[in-house]
């Protein structure tokens, strides 16, 4: 019979070798990237065992009666073993974590499950099992994602701008200069987004450091100035544009779409998936109709990011 245990340090290792290995995870659920921010949330992740055998994992934090998966990270879910678990088991774990919830005074979950894209072997059967329990959609954000199996490539106004930034006297270079990167994003998404980054220049260095196979920043150099650049997770299955950022002369000269070609075509070509990241706000109430055309024309199609409400 599964038993739920509430995660703690002593079970660090074993979570993580679990992640490495899942049907259904990327490097944001391993410890090292989950705790960097520990003190802002109050931790309730769980370990699904049976017979001592780790069979599950949830990323989760608690506020008041809610249990969130996770609001720490952009997408969550229990994470399954790669092989031997199939739906009915998962049906039959998630019967037992409702009671488990309701037992522990919860009132309510808000569940993100992971996009499809970045599952290493078909794992929706969490999504259904949120329609057995009557869960309600709480958000749908759309994100723009290339099948690199399938790439149309840029629409004919990209093919332009590129060609004009090839003609342009600039050098994509990866970089670890954080500080200037995360200086240029501060200012590209104040000046077009009124908003700042999620991550400080302290903190994207810190995960950087940790998982430098993983997060990796390209820039595109002209006069020795960063005027446009993409900071990529890289989960192995999809390259992940997590920031990107211009400066007002890196948009005139059409640097974008230089690095965007640079990144797709050559660096991460080997990709299932290129995902260019949401265009939306507020639990996708508001589409950002002009960044969401600018994806598509880099050949992005929708891809959703789902939040659901699950009332006990």
């Amino acid at each position: 019979m599964i038993s739920f245990t509430p995660y703690s340090p002593e079970w660090e290792q074993r979570w993580n070798l679990f992640v490495s290995s899942a049907r259904n995870a990327t490097f944001l659920f391993n410890r090292s990237y989950m705790d960097y921010h520990s003190d802002r949330f109050s931790d309730a992740s769980l370990i699904a065992t049976e017979n001592g055998k780790i069979k599950a994992l949830l990323p989760a934090n608690r506020r008041g009666d809610t249990l969130h998966s996770h609001q720490g990270l952009t997408y969550g879910g229990w994470i399954l073993p790669e092989r031997h678990f199939d739906a009915c088991q998962l049906l039959a774990l998630w019967d037992r974590w409702l009671e488990y919830s309701r037992a522990a005074g919860l009132k309510e979950i808000l569940y993100k499950p992971l996009p499809a894209i970045y599952h290493r072997l078909p794992s929706q059967a969490d999504e259904y099992a949120l329609f057995r329990c009557g869960a309600s959609i709480e958000e749908v954000s759309i994100s723009s994602t290339i099948d690199m199996t399938s790439n149309a490539g840029f629409n004919n106004m990209m093919k332009r701008q590129l060609k004009k930034a090839a003609a342009e006297e600039a050098e994509i270079v990866e970089t670890t200069n954080i500080d200037s990167f995360v200086g240029m994003l501060s200012g590209c998404l104040l000046e077009r987004h009124n908003t700042t980054p999620v991550h400080s220049a302290g903190e994207l260095r810190l995960l950087q450091q940790r998982f430098p196979d993983s997060i990796r920043i390209f820039t595109v150099i002209s006069d020795g100035k960063m005027h446009a650049g993409v900071c990529i997770y890289d989960t192995g299955t999809v390259a992940h544009a997590q920031y990107i950022a211009s400066t007002p002369e890196g948009r005139e000269r059409h640097f974008l779409p230089l690095l965007f070609d640079h990144l797709i075509n050559k660096v991460f070509s080997s990709r299932r998936w290129f995902d260019f990241g949401i265009s939306c706000e507020n639990g996708g109430q508001i589409l950002n109709e002009g960044l969401l055309r600018q994806k598509t024309a880099f050949g992005g199609e929708p891809t959703l990011y789902r939040r659901y409400r699950i009332t006990l």
